[in-house]
């Protein structure tokens, strides 16, 4: 895998500087605008246990208020990030060295929400805690018992106990089309765990993210929304792809038989129903492969339900 150049890390820590020298000069008193959750896994998408087989992700944000748009500088609204991840080779009971390594993969992260000369920027640091520290693939096992399921085996080469601090900056700008319709083209730079230059776009017809604060998931780039804004009820539909160009991936081992891609390709598409109390999401993405000996391509469900009676 290439090697990633400096400008990748350079420009991510120099956003991120900017925008946590900034939160000191936030005087006002934050409160919590609103809480954003998704969940991802294969069963709900190809129903195949295997790969970027399934994560949750509950960001909580704070800030002095909201009014339907960014705030100009960063550091007046913060999001709280907590993630699960867990990555498998196809079969969790016969070991193949064809396959990639088990992750069980714990991120805590904070990330400021702005936008600068119309540009709607997110910078942020989590740190991404792997290995069977997390607990992760303990509790992966003991569902296995629960369920009946043959004990897995694969947990012993899972990739180490470490932590990786991981910084990220997305920058995108949002485009009217018509009365119920736009277009979102963004650009991503991450280093740490993974580090990897992205960009791509999102298509919205309808009014879910109106006035409202999106964030995107980190394995499916799925949209989910942590601050409400336009609530009219009715259908929405979300389209969306995008292209990263992987230079570092601290999932893969040098000393594995597998080769790790240099690009990585997503599809999506998700339903939102908004009604007059309630909330569905579901949406479905299709993840290109991720190392050389990958047989196929997977396909991966998300869905975030808010309930009111």
């Amino acid at each position: 895998m290439a090697k990633p150049p400096m400008a990748v890390s350079a420009f991510v820590f120099s956003a991120l500087c900017t925008a946590l020298f900034a939160v000191p000069a936030v005087a006002q008193e934050r409160v919590t605008l609103g809480w954003g959750r998704l969940l991802t896994n294969d069963a709900i998408g190809d129903g195949k246990d295997r790969w970027r087989t399934g994560s949750y992700v509950l960001s909580r944000v704070r800030g002095p208020s909201w009014s339907g748009s960014l705030p100009g500088r960063p550091g007046e609204i913060l999001e709280f990030r907590i993630r699960l991840e867990t990555i498998a080779p196809a079969d969790l009971v016969v070991a193949n060295p064809l396959d990639r390594r088990y992750v069980g993969a714990l991120s805590l992260g904070m990330h400021t929400h702005f936008e600068a000369a119309g540009i709607e920027s997110s910078v942020g640091m989590d740190a991404v805690i792997v290995g069977p520290q997390t607990g992760i693939s303990s509790l992966h096992g003991d569902l296995h018992d629960l369920l009946g399921l043959p004990d897995p085996t694969v947990f012993g080469g899972q990739i180490a106990d470490d932590v990786f601090l991981t910084l990220t900056a997305e920058f995108g700008r949002t485009l009217p089309l018509g009365s119920n319709a736009q277009v979102r083209p963004f650009i991503e730079a991450q280093a740490g765990a993974e580090t990897l230059l992205r960009m791509g776009g999102d298509m919205t017809f309808g009014h879910f993210g109106t006035e409202a604060l999106m964030l995107r998931d980190n394995s499916t780039g799925q949209r989910y929304r942590a601050v409400a804004g336009d609530r009219v009820e009715g259908y929405s539909l979300m389209l969306g792809g995008d292209i990263a160009k992987v230079y570092d991936s601290e999932y893969f081992l040098a000393s594995d038989a597998i080769t790790p891609s240099d690009t990585r390709k997503r599809v999506r598409a998700g339903m939102h129903w908004q009604g007059a109390q309630s909330e569905v999401f579901y949406g479905l993405t299709w993840l290109g492969k991720e190392f050389e000996e990958q047989p196929d391509e997977q396909l991966l469900g998300s869905v975030n339900l808010r309930l009111k009676f």
